[in-house]
């Protein structure tokens, strides 16, 4: 059981970790031509991030124009992450969760800070929701407090989590294949539909961090 999750450890060569340099990998897939002509790739992009910053942007005033673009740059770093994880050789670092928790932790420090520091009493405000009988006040304020604190800590942990389980099913399934023809064809074709899957998970989750995010961030 323990060499199932080999592909998790890390890989170094002269005491340097090799499998960080898995988030920068999505850079190679920017051509020059991204930057000069407005290219079919450059269009593309465009499209899926206007419909990002729709999709984000009624949560916000026109005075945090910038969180939307912070949002939408976290989405293309992780599915970036992601995406390149499916190939061989590559390491997934959002399946570690020093690299998810580096994500969310700083923008949740950050919102806090934020709230407590220059709108205290409405973040004391928030701990109560509008409605609640005042027998129930104080644990609200329990549950409320309870759930902003694992908000840095569910964020990680689901990202990383649904990673780690694609590709133990990717481990599962390939170590499972024999030289039979049976055995061969049911690998190829579950195998392929796993990686269909691990593909539509890759951009699902990414999305689904943003958003998150964008929630928490909307509340403060």
């Amino acid at each position: 059981m323990m060499n199932l999750f080999v592909v998790f450890d890390p890989v170094s060569m002269l005491g340097v970790h090799l499998n960080w340099v898995s988030l920068f990998v999505g850079g190679l897939f920017l051509p020059v031509g991204y930057w000069i002509l407005p290219s079919r790739y450059v269009v593309l992009l465009g499209e899926v991030t206007k419909s990002l910053a729709s999709e984000v942007g009624f949560l916000f005033s026109k005075s945090w124009g910038g969180v939307e673009l912070l949002l939408i740059t976290l989405f293309w770093v992780i599915v970036m992450s992601n995406f390149l994880g499916l190939f061989p050789f590559i390491f997934t670092a959002t399946s570690h969760i020093l690299v998810t928790l580096g994500l969310a932790l700083p923008i949740w420090v950050s919102l806090m800070l934020y709230g407590w520091v220059n709108k205290t009493k409405e973040m004391f405000a928030h701990l109560v929701p509008m409605g609640t009988p005042f027998a129930l006040m104080n644990f609200m304020v329990i549950i409320e407090s309870v759930s902003n604190v694992i908000r840095p800590i569910t964020l990680p942990v689901r990202l990383a989590a649904n990673m780690i389980a694609g590709h133990l099913l990717i481990v599962l399934l390939g170590s499972a294949v024999t030289i039979k023809l049976w055995s061969v064809c049911f690998g190829v074709i579950s195998l392929g539909l796993l990686f269909l899957l691990e593909t539509a998970v890759a951009f699902i989750q990414a999305y689904v961090f943003m958003v998150l995010v964008g929630l928490y961030s909307a509340e403060i």
